[in-house]
């Protein structure tokens, strides 16, 4: 069938995720009470609307596909800002709902066609002039729904299309925060019990450690713990493959601004929506304001220590398997500084293997740091000469990132 029916029973999207993990990702989805705590997320809807009403030229008159519509708000915003026609493509039994208020708002909702149904597998009518998504998880990857983005892309979009949002970039930065480490090692303590009810605890204590390092931490931390300048690997929905998700691998490589123990790599993403009139960031960054995806910490079980000056380099490996989301594999190693030492050895290396779909929720608010003077003097300042990067609805983030060569042409 066609017109925005199904037309296939098997597709992409059924033949590399798990049938368990999809069921339970839609029914998450299919339920109003996690379409509220999305849409009450006033960073992320409010940069959406600001980015398409501010972006009216790119919408006004043409055809636009909304993947993965949820609630069908992103639908009503395109509609606002005067599409010709929107289809609205929701898989879980959220596209009910969506029709239900859709229906609610006439004036918007006969230019708007929900279709149930994943985009892998529907059939649109007309191909469309631009997409709009929210297609990102945590560390901007998780739930694999990008590729569902870049499907949808090649299905449905014309050549030359716009995608809001149009690149994505994983923002990553070494920190040091001792209370966290101590709190995760913390946990593990129950296992150290040689007297458990007359049972000796202790032969299990090491995998239980070793499972309490294995959750990244999703929280907001104070962006003082970060020890030197972020750096950031670039997405471009425009143009990458589907199968460039399926592996991402990323060397690191930084400076340490302060001599301390490193704890582990910190995370965050940030979007662009490159319209034709304003370019409009959407940021997760530690300082600005806490959007529901928070930050993203790997702690390492084995800390490292590095002088300032001295060189932390690595790799941060991300696997996608089928339970929609990824193994996440980093390591972080010190290199040899100083007078004497051999040139580009290693002193010191230290590795994780974390599970992106199984995180510790921490999700506490930016904690107070107390930092010594000479510290305080020697922190990075990760300010950007110029302003850039500012939010356009004024909201400044305390952290903004300097863009570099492939990202300096979206800036205003």
């Amino acid at each position: 069938m066609e017109n925005g029916v199904i037309v296939s029973s098997k597709n992409k999207f059924d033949t590399k995720i798990e049938a368990s993990s999809a069921k339970m990702y839609f029914h998450y989805y299919g339920q109003l009470l996690h379409q509220q705590n999305m849409l009450q997320d006033f960073v992320r809807t409010g940069t959406y609307y600001a980015a398409v009403m501010e972006n009216r030229s790119d919408f006004e008159g043409r055809v636009v596909v909304d993947v993965g519509a949820g609630s069908g708000i992103l639908s009503l915003f395109a509609a606002q800002a005067g599409a010709r026609h929107v289809y609205a493509v929701e898989a879980s039994e959220m596209a009910e709902h969506a029709q239900r208020l859709i229906s609610g708002n006439p004036s918007l909702g006969q230019r708007i066609t929900v279709i149930k149904g994943k985009v892998e597998e529907v059939e649109l009518p007309e191909k469309a002039d631009i997409l709009i998504s929210e297609p990102m998880g945590t560390l901007l990857v998780n739930e694999r729904m990008l590729e569902s983005y870049v499907i949808a892309r090649d299905r449905f979009l014309v050549p030359g299309g716009k995608m809001f949002p149009t690149t994505g970039r994983i923002h990553m930065a070494p920190f040091s925060d001792e209370y966290l480490y101590v709190e995760m090692a913390n946990k593990a303590l129950f296992w150290q019990q040689h007297n458990f009810f007359g049972v000796d605890l202790t032969p299990l204590h090491g995998l239980a450690f070793q499972g309490y390092f294995s959750q990244p931490v999703v929280d907001a931390f104070d962006p003082r713990l970060l020890v030197s300048p972020p750096m950031h690997h670039t997405l471009d929905f425009t143009t990458m493959k589907e199968e460039d998700l399926y592996e991402i691998d990323i060397p690191i490589n930084f400076v340490a601004s302060v001599g301390t123990r490193v704890h582990g790599l910190a995370c965050w993403f940030d979007v662009l929506f490159n319209g034709s009139t304003v370019q409009r960031w959407l940021t997760t960054a530690p300082g600005s304001p806490t959007t529901h995806w928070y930050q993203l910490r790997c702690i390492l079980s084995q800390p490292l220590y590095v002088m300032a000056g001295q060189e932390i380099t690595g790799r941060l490996h991300l696997v996608a398997h089928s339970a929609q989301s990824y193994t996440i594999y980093l390591t972080m190693s010190a290199k040899m500084w100083g007078e004497g030492a051999e040139q580009g050895g290693i002193l010191q290396t230290s590795t994780a293997k974390l599970e992106l779909k199984e995180p510790y929720y921490r999700l506490s608010q930016p904690q107070p740091y107390v930092m010594q003077q000479d510290q305080q003097q020697q922190l990075p300042s990760l300010q950007p000469q110029g302003s850039g990067q500012q939010m356009q609805d004024g909201l400044s983030p305390s952290i903004t990132i300097e863009p570099d060569q492939d990202s300096a042409a979206f800036t205003r």
